[in-house]
């Protein structure tokens, strides 16, 4: 007899999203959330929505609160290991697809669901090939905007919050302020430190496939 005439799937979906993707310094970190049925209500009544929509103090704020009250997974990729699986890879959206399986995945530990829906990114086969034996058999829907989704809207929460206390913790590893995205404000702190601690800080603290890297070691 399968699992799921054992056990029927919880009312409810799961919603993942990433962080940092965009950002040089700093992990990448996926996000998901179970999110059961008449939940929407509670969510939207909290003031839930797309975390690039919200100031990093309200978005650590709503993670806090989503943490407590709704089952989640983490996974963080430092940027030691983002480079390592990137040079492995070559492919963000393959990187990003073991990401989202893994978050999937140990949600699906927790709690027998049968939906999920994440962010579109690259081909679905991806996020489908890396999900392991709990992962099979749920139905996998990725969708432009999904963070309209309230589940992907918490999950996009999480891992901004996650983003944000992990690049905390690398500034002061570094002793020096770490800035957001990828803009001349990060070359420029990213040549500076450089000069400080030597090229082999990069490993540490970015993304070195950025084009950014190769500006910085033009700039020396």
């Amino acid at each position: 007899m399968q699992q799921s005439e054992l056990f029927p799937a919880e009312k409810g979906h799961i919603g993942t999203d990433e962080s940092g993707k965009g950002d040089y310094f700093g992990p990448l970190v996926v996000a998901g959330v179970f999110l059961p049925d008449r939940q929407q209500r509670v969510l939207a009544e909290l003031g839930v929505k797309d975390s690039k929509k919200f100031s990093d103090n309200r978005v650590r704020e709503l993670a806090l609160l989503i943490k407590k009250g709704y089952k989640h997974s983490l996974v963080v990729i430092g940027p030691e290991k983002y480079n390592e699986l990137y040079t492995k890879l070559r492919n963000l959206n393959r990187l990003l697809a073991w990401a989202h399986s893994r978050a999937i995945e140990n949600i699906l530990e927790e709690v027998h669901c049968s939906l999920c829906i994440t962010d579109q990114f690259g081909d679905k086969s991806y996020v489908l090939n890396a999900l392991m034996k709990r992962g099979k058999n749920i139905e996998l829907v990725q969708k432009p905007k999904a963070e309209e989704d309230m589940a992907v809207a918490a999950a996009s929460i999480l891992a901004r919050a996650e983003f944000l206390r992990r690049l905390h913790f690398l500034s002061q590893d570094v002793g020096m302020d770490l800035p957001k995205g990828a803009s001349s404000l990060v070359d420029e702190a990213g040549l500076r430190l450089v000069k400080l601690q030597g090229i082999q800080v990069l490993d540490k603290v970015v993304k070195k496939h950025f084009k950014i890297t190769k500006r910085i070691l033009a700039s020396l």
